[in-house]
């Protein structure tokens, strides 16, 4: 999947010089966290999201804490600093303007490992710097429902839905060297073989539980310690 498989196209924006209470509406009325900052061009030059208005002066949130001695090093400064974010009411003066943004032909992989390595929720969708769409976690699980709600048809036997599932299994790198086996009796799925790690088991019934067709698990691997050859009751 890609990027435009997912996004959200009907973003509502506001410019720079906005008042932050036409983003607060504008939050609580879609119930967004965070809205694109486009200048008159429609290019995107910001974004104010709801971290940006945790420390506000009106909600007597607005002094920082930090360590003493880290206060006294940042100087006046910092101080001047901190007080545009938690007194001014204007959208620039509080927006995050280097903005992390993707494509709509990207891979929708790259999406999520850049919101997982930049622990950030939402990522503006951008063509030739123009704001066209927006990606939010939500719109991530709303897509995954729609995924598992077309979820193929069982298989035709059981025959077909014990291939599948060994075809699930094939290349795993978590199965190692360990022999796992097969047989479905009525949609019950009997999983025999012999693993070294114990972590494998969930894997192995997971792989087998969402093949269609399968109805139950019978778990008869035997766990044998690595080291000792020992065998270890499940």
């Amino acid at each position: 999947m890609k990027v435009q498989d997912v996004m959200t196209t009907d973003v509502r924006t506001v410019g720079p010089d906005a008042s932050i209470a036409s983003v607060i509406a504008i939050m609580t009325e879609r119930r967004v966290s965070g809205v694109p900052v486009v200048d008159e061009a429609g290019q995107l030059v910001g974004i104010l999201t709801e971290g940006d208005l945790l420390r506000r002066a009106e909600t007597g949130t607005g002094t920082p804490t930090r360590p003493f001695l880290l206060d006294l090093l940042a100087g006046p400064g910092r101080e001047a600093v901190d007080y545009v974010r938690t007194h001014s009411r204007r959208v620039s003066d509080l927006m995050t303007a280097q903005v992390l943004t993707v494509t709509e032909n990207d891979p929708l992989t790259d999406l999520v490992r850049l919101m997982e390595r930049r622990r950030i929720r939402r990522v503006p969708v951008v063509r030739e710097g123009r704001l066209v769409g927006i990606v939010s976690r939500f719109d991530l699980i709303a897509a995954l429902g729609r995924a598992l709600a077309a979820s193929p048809a069982p298989a035709a036997g059981d025959a077909e839905i014990a291939a599948k599932v060994e075809r699930e299994w094939r290349g795993k790198r978590w199965l190692g060297k360990s022999s796992i086996g097969i047989r479905v009796d009525d949609g019950v799925a009997t999983l025999e073989g012999i693993i070294h790690d114990e972590r494998m088991r969930d894997a192995i019934r997971v792989a087998a539980q969402n093949v269609p067709g399968v109805t139950a698990i019978s778990d008869r691997i035997v766990y044998v310690e690595p080291f000792t050859g020992a065998i270890v009751p499940a």
